[in-house]
């Protein structure tokens, strides 16, 4: 036995073979029978086979039994006649435990000493006042008493004292001083701690006053380490990795398209951009190298919101020319002062500021050849021009204008300078779409709740 308590040559399963001259088999019944010391049809399984100490024949018993309010366990013992080896250990008949348990008894009194404890491989028995600990797989599974397990400690430490001795004496001084201590534990002078550990589930310490609660053992059941895992030579499973969502908004995607100027090959940038107070939009701009053609175009980043939107801005100072502006597909465009109106769809998806707007409005005007061309006439012309020269005004600060902006879809903006405060110069308005704007949605004919049974009627 090594100090730590575990048992040397002659396992009980080494060399094991039947033999036809000696076997005496279990009485018929129960595979499993509780243990009793008053069941006479209980009866070891006798096996000769080969002593690993000497190497000459020996006695192996095998006794499968239930202890009460456990599981089954199989408990083995074998002895030699001709050297006087012998060996005890326990195997669990059953599979390791779905979870890991831990046993904290208070040892109080001599009759703690002579509770039962099945101490598996695997388990870790710990003495926390002596900071004593008896590592896993450093002993055999044992069927024993609390005061059982602790001798067997004692007799692991004490086996290779001769040796130390002769050897590092100062180091068998602290043994035997900690011998005497473990000794001195089974006297049960003071109360102390008794841990049992075990990862796969299958150790036990029995309590006297089962079915009923026992004061000084707390049982914790609990799941597994990794290590613990590997240590009982289980597969682990390993954690499913979640895959790293991409952060869009703080990277710029490019993908190529053709340039809708010349058709050649360009690059068209897109980023998601979260607008404070609104929402999140989808930006994305065109570069031609080829012609030098520059586009933007603005996309929500959200569905059709439940009500529609109306912006109303007063245009007082220059400084609001800077102010930022959503502008999406389905937003069209007032300025009563200048009795101008623009539809939805033209210009498109803008993310740009007041002011951008205002001179894409112009440029949109004075530009086309329609209106200021050969074609046009004079009285047009003129009119087109007061225009420009207003809007121009409005622009510089030099005239005060109301700014409308009318989305049914609810996915337009501009800036409020005064969030989260209300901005005196704007009123916000949200309304109930009409059947014509639900009609351009295209929002009548979509139904988003019990489609399956109306498609299922078709067929």
């Amino acid at each position: 036995m090594l100090a730590g308590g575990a048992v040397g040559p002659g396992l009980p399963a080494a060399a094991a073979a039947p033999s036809p001259v000696q076997a005496r088999q279990p009485g018929t019944g129960h595979l499993f029978r509780p243990i009793s010391a008053d069941d006479e049809e209980q009866q070891p399984t006798e096996i000769e086979s080969l002593c690993m100490n000497c190497y000459r024949n020996g006695m192996t018993r095998l006794l499968l039994t239930e202890i009460p309010f456990f599981r089954e366990i199989i408990v083995s013992s074998f002895s030699c006649e001709h050297c006087g080896w012998n060996n005890t250990e326990i195997q669990s008949a059953g599979r390791i435990q779905d979870q890991g348990v831990r046993y904290t008894l208070t040892v109080r009194a001599q009759e703690d000493m002579n509770r039962e404890v099945v101490k598996t491989d695997s388990a870790t028995t710990r003495i926390p006042e002596l900071d004593f600990e008896i590592p896993a797989f450093s002993q055999k599974g044992a069927l024993t008493t609390v005061e059982g397990l602790i001798s067997r400690a004692v007799s692991g430490l004490e086996l290779d004292q001769p040796s130390r001795r002769a050897n590092e004496e100062a180091m068998a001084e602290r043994i035997d001083e900690f011998i005497v201590k473990l000794k001195e534990l089974k006297q049960v002078a003071s109360p102390f701690t008794l841990i049992i550990d075990d990862p796969s589930g299958n150790s036990f310490v029995e309590n006297p006053h089962a079915p009923r609660k026992d004061d000084a053992l707390v049982i914790t059941h609990y799941n597994r380490t990794l290590q613990q895992e590997e240590m009982l030579g289980l597969q682990a499973e390993e954690p499913e990795e979640k895959p790293e969502e991409e952060d869009l908004r703080n990277e710029v995607l490019q993908f190529n398209t053709n340039c809708p100027e010349c058709n050649a090959p360009a690059q068209t940038n897109m980023k998601l951009v979260q607008i404070p107070h609104f929402k999140e939009v989808i930006i994305m701009a065109t570069n031609c190298e080829n012609c030098g053609h520059r586009t933007n175009e603005v996309k929500s980043g959200g569905a059709v919101e439940p009500l529609g939107t109306r912006i109303t801005f007063y245009i007082t100072d220059p400084s609001d020319m800077t102010r930022d502006l959503l502008k999406s597909e389905t937003c069209s465009m007032e300025i009563p002062e200048l009795d101008f109106e623009l539809g939805m769809a033209v210009l498109g998806g803008k993310f740009t500021t007041l002011e951008g707007i205002l001179k894409d409005i112009q440029e949109l005007v004075t530009k086309n050849p329609f209106t200021l061309g050969d074609s046009s006439s004079p009285g047009q012309t003129e009119k087109l021009q007061e225009f420009s020269q207003k809007l121009n005004q409005i622009i510089e600060g030099n005239m005060k204008a109301h700014f409308v902006m009318d989305d049914p879809a609810g996915n337009s903006y501009l800036q409020n300078v005064y969030a989260p405060e209300d901005d005196p110069e704007m009123k916000v308005e949200h309304y109930k779409r009409t059947f014509d704007q639900n009609e351009e949605l295209g929002l009548n004919d979509m139904k988003t709740e019990g489609y399956e049974t109306g498609l299922a009627s078709q067929w």
